[in-house]
């Protein structure tokens, strides 16, 4: 899969976040500054699938010699991308399958044999925190106390945070890809809905979350991401223009949409709009109602950033003495502000030629062009 980055990109500031996930390795590369600020360059995803190998059914999961073959492909795609531009600030991390299987050393150690790579095995409490900080690089809630849900492959992280501290985080076996392996093949829909009730009472979280509170919810990562564009979408018109969404969906929203998806005579419908997600997506979206109907969900704001971007804040944390956990999210305001008036593309093409308008003399109009749609972003705050 190509990458846009611009080949003569100084490679001090663009970093880069692999979050080798249980549906799919996914590769973010940001252009960042030191106040904390980074706009999205380029993301490449690879649909490896780990997950098909860890049912929650079997207690001693490992992972096959396809999927290992599969993610050394793709990890090596990654690294060949990185250092066709000179990217040495990466970040590599494994998430749910990796972290039950139980021959995760014996891949951690090929990967750093065969590719020079070093991997994370990400806790599952680990992985809830950095969707936290994820998510607030996206969204202006830094002063609210925030439950956020992110739905994985293999798992699901709950997190409440609140002023950049998290005050709870748990990870729980339940995921769009396990649940559709055990139970979506064999059209066992309500045998699922016990299941998820009864991972969700035994844990604890439902106790938990009510002795916290929450003054709001948001979800993150592909799944959630995918219902909430179904939900605005009116699920058939694949048409989006992002100034129009409002990026939430409520409980009634949800109910709809996931009694839609059930109906068998949607398959062509949801095929064709979900793609390669289709397979998943039932399990993911009754999964999702499930949590909303046990911890009292009404509505949920829909975070365009996770993991990676978490992932990418705490290499920035670490980078810049001068970091501002909150300078991002203002950042997105002016971001997402421009971009009612014009494409992502032409936004990602002006953060791209403002890179290179750092390194080379280009012709003047080039560098209007990155006044107009980047220098804004990089310098007004707004909250």
């Amino acid at each position: 899969m190509a990458t846009n980055l611009p080949s003569s990109s100084k490679p001090s500031n663009l970093f880069a976040a692999v979050d080798m996930g249980t549906n799919s390795f996914k590769m973010v590369i940001v252009r960042s500054d030191p106040t904390g600020k980074f706009l999205t360059i380029d993301r490449i995803k690879q649909p490896v699938v780990l997950g098909r190998d860890m049912p929650s059914s079997v207690p001693n999961p490992s992972l096959s010699t396809l999927s290992q073959s599969l993610s050394l492909q793709a990890l090596n795609h990654f690294k060949e991308v990185l250092n066709s531009h000179k990217i040495q600030q990466a970040r590599f991390a494994a998430t749910s399958a990796v972290r039950e299987a139980t021959n995760k050393a014996e891949f951690v150690d090929n990967i750093r044999k065969t590719l020079g790579l070093d991997v994370e095995v990400l806790s599952g409490e680990e992985e809830a925190k950095l969707v936290y900080l994820g998510i607030l690089q996206f969204l202006p809630i830094y002063s609210k106390i925030v439950l956020a849900v992110d739905i994985g492959g293999g798992s699901t992280e709950f997190v409440i945070g609140f002023k950049g501290e998290v005050l709870f985080a748990t990870s729980l076996k339940l995921g769009h890809v396990s649940l559709t392996e055990r139970f979506v093949k064999n059209n066992e829909i309500a045998d699922m809905r016990l299941y998820i009730q009864s991972v969700i009472e035994e844990s604890g979280l439902v106790n938990k979350v009510k002795e916290l509170g929450f003054e709001m919810v948001v979800g993150s990562s592909g799944t959630i991401k995918a219902i909430e564009k179904a939900i605005f979408s009116g699920y058939g018109v694949d048409v989006l223009k992002e100034f129009q969404r409002e990026w939430r969906f409520s409980k009634l929203e949800l109910s709809s949409l996931v009694e839609r998806l059930c109906s068998e005579e949607e398959k062509v419908l949801r095929d064709g709009f979900f793609k390669r997600r289709s397979e998943f997506i039932v399990a993911g979206a009754i999964l999702l109602e499930e949590i909303f109907e046990v911890l009292g969900i009404e509505e949920m704001e829909v975070s365009g950033y996770a993991l990676a971007e978490g992932m990418v804040t705490e290499v920035l944390a670490r980078v810049y003495s001068d970091y501002d956990i909150n300078a991002n999210a203002r950042w997105r305001s002016v971001v997402r502000l421009a971009s009612r008036f014009n494409s992502e593309k032409r936004m990602k093409s002006a953060a791209q030629c403002a890179g290179l308008a750092k390194v080379s003399n280009l012709n003047q109009i080039c560098i209007s062009f990155c006044v107009k749609y980047h220098w804004l972003s990089c310098n007004i705050n707004i909250i």
